[in-house]
């Protein structure tokens, strides 16, 4: 009989399982599959960072461009009191306080985790030429019983300031009487003090808090009008504005001797700006009229003159050079 070969599986057999080696090899994969996973999670949250931190940057960039936008507005913008950005004037230290947050904030979101730059401060101080108020703060007898000794140290200082009031100075003018021999009677009276604008109701002290607050302070004569009523002092704009015309005369030696002091420098610097002025003889509201500023002088002590001329010809720089 021919033998038959049997193809078919034999259950009884024992079964094949893979090698030591293919079981490593198996191992390392899942392994590597495993840290592949945690590096793209690591990544992805890197992403999420980096586009949070550019998202903020950006939020930053945009808050620096718009107080830049402002600053200019301030500085070259039409002088209106009806700027779309007039409200935000009442909030000047809140807007320098988160100009110097935000300062901080992109200079720390461009550094390096690890080197953190150091936050720039104001130089705020105080000048030592200032009057000085010691504040002496004292111990009780309870609290100072059985000490050998007591003694005083600085702790703090703060910058006060006196607030501006309004007083009224009665010049009491003392008079001697004289019999003269032949029966009458002569007066003679105490000095009374020079008033560079003669018989004024404002002190010189008033006068030059005026110039100051106008043309230093740039506060319009309408509210120093409204100040002075705040302290009791009924002065209005317009006898405000006579007294600073009337003193053109009285400061004209000084104007000339600043004018000479820049004439003596090496060289000057002069530029005119357009304005409008209101009630120029001859010429209408609208038509330009020239604002012209001279300085110049020595390096160390020099002068800002500034003058008006309704003409831009060359006979005024030819006058005021």
């Amino acid at each position: 009989m021919k033998p038959v070969l049997d193809t078919s599986p034999n259950p009884s057999a024992p079964a094949s399982f893979p090698s030591a080696d293919l079981l490593r090899i198996l191992e390392e994969k899942d392994r590597s599959l495993e840290e592949k996973d945690r590096l793209l999670v690591q990544q992805q949250a890197l992403l999420k960072e980096r586009e949070a931190l550019i998202a903020e940057q950006q939020k930053l960039l945009r808050l620096m461009e718009e107080q830049l936008r402002l600053a200019r507005l301030r500085k070259f913008g039409a002088r209106s009191e009806k700027l779309p950005f007039q409200g935000e004037l009442f909030d000047e230290a809140e807007l320098e306080v988160s100009l110097e947050d935000v300062e901080q904030a992109l200079a720390e979101a461009e550094a390096e985790p690890k080197k953190p730059r150091k936050r720039r401060t104001k130089a705020d101080g105080f000048d030592e030429n200032l009057p000085r108020i010691q504040v002496r703060l004292t111990l009780d007898e309870d609290e100072k019983a059985g000490a050998n000794k007591t003694f005083f140290s600085k702790v703090k200082e703060e910058l006060d300031i006196v607030p501006a009031q309004a007083r009224v100075i009665e010049y009491w003018q003392e008079k001697a009487v004289f019999d003269t021999p032949e029966g009458e009677s002569t007066v003679k009276a105490a000095a009374r003090p020079i008033h560079p604008l003669g018989k004024c109701l404002a002190s010189v002290q008033l006068l030059a808090w005026i110039l100051v607050a106008k043309y230093a302070d740039a506060l319009p004569l309408y509210r120093l009008e409204g100040i002075l009523k705040r302290h009791g002092g009924q002065i209005s704009r317009t006898t405000m504005a006579n007294w600073i015309i009337r003193l053109d005369d009285v400061f004209k030696p000084l104007i000339n001797l600043l004018r000479e002091q820049q004439l003596d420098g090496d060289y000057l610097q002069a530029d005119e700006t357009r304005l409008q002025v209101l009630k120029e003889s001859g010429k209408s509201a609208q038509s330009d009229k020239w604002m012209w500023v001279i300085r110049g002088g020595p390096p160390d002590r020099p002068a800002v003159l500034f003058e008006y001329d309704p003409s831009r010809s060359e006979e005024v720089p030819l006058r005021l050079l």
